[in-house]
């Protein structure tokens, strides 16, 4: 399977991505999903010049759905970044599977904004972000909140529990 590691940050490409993820697991490439990443040509390129010896590249959610197929087809190993679990689950909804070898999507930063309730250090959720990640665990997908490789983590069965 091409895709070695999937994750939901909401910094996209950064350096703790880089430098604790990228070395803890296999990892060819990055391909990163956001739409407004995407449209930025000042934010794309100072996300790919985080990263200086990994391919990267950053795809709209269209694109995304276009391009992945040929990713998850390739031999080599590839990470999938997405901003956010709306954007895993339009994906996927499209038909395109984001399984990996370990069947977890790992969640990063999710920081406090309007509306959110916060589910654990640095993590807060959206009713809509909630209900992206009610979907895609009953798609068969872990969900791991974990901010980077040696930390402790917890589970959205637990997190979800926060929000009643």
């Amino acid at each position: 399977m091409s895709i070695s590691f999937v994750r939901i940050d909401d910094r996209v490409i950064h350096g703790q991505l880089i430098t604790r993820w990228a070395k803890e697991l296999p990892c060819d490439g990055i391909v990163a999903i956001d739409d407004a990443v995407a449209a930025d040509p000042l934010l794309s390129s100072v996300m790919k010049g985080a990263v200086s010896d990994t391919k990267v590249w950053l795809f709209d959610t269209a694109t995304a759905i276009e391009k992945l197929p040929k990713v998850i087809a390739s031999e080599k190993r590839y990470f999938v970044i997405g901003k956010s679990p709306l954007t895993l689950q339009r994906i996927e909804q499209a038909g395109i599977s984001l399984k990996n070898s370990n069947g977890k999507i790992n969640v990063g930063p999710m920081s406090a904004r309007a509306n959110t309730t916060t589910i654990g250090p640095n993590q807060s959720v959206t009713a809509e972000e909630a209900a992206a990640f009610e979907w895609l665990t009953a798609q068969g997908h872990s969900i791991e909140f974990r901010l980077v490789p040696d930390a402790s983590f917890y589970r959205w069965q637990d997190a979800r529990q926060k929000l009643k």
